[in-house]
């Protein structure tokens, strides 16, 4: 199983920074994020509940429907689909607070790479330590633009 939790103080405020993370079609613009694509629109809000995005890491897609969206404290998504690797997401979840007009983000994300054996010796690991370096990096350009 994998499980990555990525945390950081970004400086800017908490609108601000809930826009930028739930405008599903254009993840692109972040780092390491090859493709974005918002395939279905939310119930209420066009990147809310059930809207369905894909992201395109390299090689790797992710077709990920929102589950939760909580204006501006919180945003969960589920992988419902992906390729190559075939995924069992259990969770994924962004928590946003305000701290001194401050946003500090709490990204988690767990799973299991549905890989006979391989998938727990070897790709999960991998899923680990490359999404955590994504979800930083994502941060971080967020944090700096």
């Amino acid at each position: 199983m994998f499980r990555i939790r990525v945390e950081r103080l970004i400086r800017k405020d908490i609108g601000t920074v809930f826009d930028v993370l739930s405008d599903h079609g254009a993840y692109s613009r972040f780092p390491g994020i090859t493709r974005s694509i918002l395939l279905e629109q939310g119930r209420l809000e066009r990147n809310g509940e059930a809207a369905l995005r894909r992201l395109g890491s390299g090689p790797v897609d992710f077709y990920e429907r929102i589950t939760c969206f909580e204006r501006p404290t919180r945003l969960d998504y589920l992988i419902e689909r992906s390729r190559p690797l075939p995924f069992r997401h259990e969770k994924g979840m962004l928590l946003f607070a305000a701290e001194d007009g401050n946003t500090r983000v709490v990204w988690t994300s767990e799973g299991h790479v549905d890989i006979p054996v391989l998938g727990s010796l070897v790709f999960d690991r991998l899923v680990e330590r490359r999404g955590a370096l994504l979800f930083g990096s994502i941060l971080g350009f967020l944090d700096d633009r």
